[in-house]
């Protein structure tokens, strides 16, 4: 067993040796960060619950790309954002807009919350009406047998 846990632990610490920060793929860092800031603000089509900026899919890497020729070409954040829109939908936006196709999204989970404490309420007030002989009895502990 000892002979085989060297070499991965030899090969674990080679490949931490090497893992690092992503060189930015332009010279210039405030392109960067407004491509940084930009695919920030843009979901992963493929992924769970991820922007373009922190996903490693081919489809993120393809879209964080394409962020960064529209940046180098004069396109501004906004632009960006609405070519992304029209190809994509409103799902690529993390932060949606509020619209009526949106509202379930924005309000659905608050709405949901008020329906469950509003059942929990009437079925507790309902259950404190009835008849103590209404409920099952209580088992017996097992010292009382």
């Amino acid at each position: 067993m000892a002979k085989f846990l060297l070499p991965l632990l030899l090969a674990l610490a080679a490949s931490l040796a090497y893992a690092g920060e992503a060189a930015p793929a332009t010279a210039d860092p405030v392109l960067e960060a407004r491509m940084a800031r930009i695919t920030a603000e843009l979901r992963c089509l493929v992924c769970q619950n991820q922007t373009i900026a922190d996903s490693q899919s081919g489809l993120a890497t393809d879209l964080r790309q394409q962020v960064r020729e529209m940046l180098q070409r004069g396109d501004s954040e906004q632009q960006i954002i609405e070519f992304m829109t029209a190809r994509y939908g409103d799902f690529v936006l993390y932060r949606p807009p509020v619209r009526s196709s949106t509202l379930l999204l924005w309000f659905g989970p608050a709405l949901l919350l008020v329906a469950s404490i509003t059942t929990l309420v009437l079925v507790l007030r309902r259950r404190s009406k009835l008849a103590d002989d209404q409920f099952e009895p209580d088992p017996e502990p097992p010292e009382a047998r």
